[in-house]
């Protein structure tokens, strides 16, 4: 079943801008081999009260496929984005009822 993962990120105070940059442009590089795992659609939005915090919203064939593109080899080429955040994100994964 087709999933959401929202993911939420606390980013070193001040740097969102350097955080937003580099997620566009991996997600950009990398976006085929997440498409391959099962990704059809990755948006990252900042939180409009909270400067150092940003919220991923990913679209996903199912929470089997997230999770193999998280334990991937792939997912080494985001290992400096994850330099930027203050602690690990945290994910909600989501399904539509009907």
């Amino acid at each position: 079943m087709a999933v959401k993962a929202i993911s939420e990120f606390a980013i070193q105070p001040g740097r969102r801008d350097e955080f937003v940059r580099l997620f566009e442009s991996l997600v950009a590089q990398h976006f085929e081999d997440m498409r391959a795992a099962g990704c059809h659609s990755s948006t990252l939005y900042v939180v409009v009260d909270d400067p150092d915090k940003a919220v991923e919203i990913s679209d996903w064939d199912s929470v089997e496929a997230r999770e193999r593109m998280q334990q991937s080899e792939a997912m080494s080429a985001f290992a400096p984005l994850f330099e930027l955040v203050a602690a690990p994100p945290n994910a909600t994964l989501v399904e539509q009822l009907r």
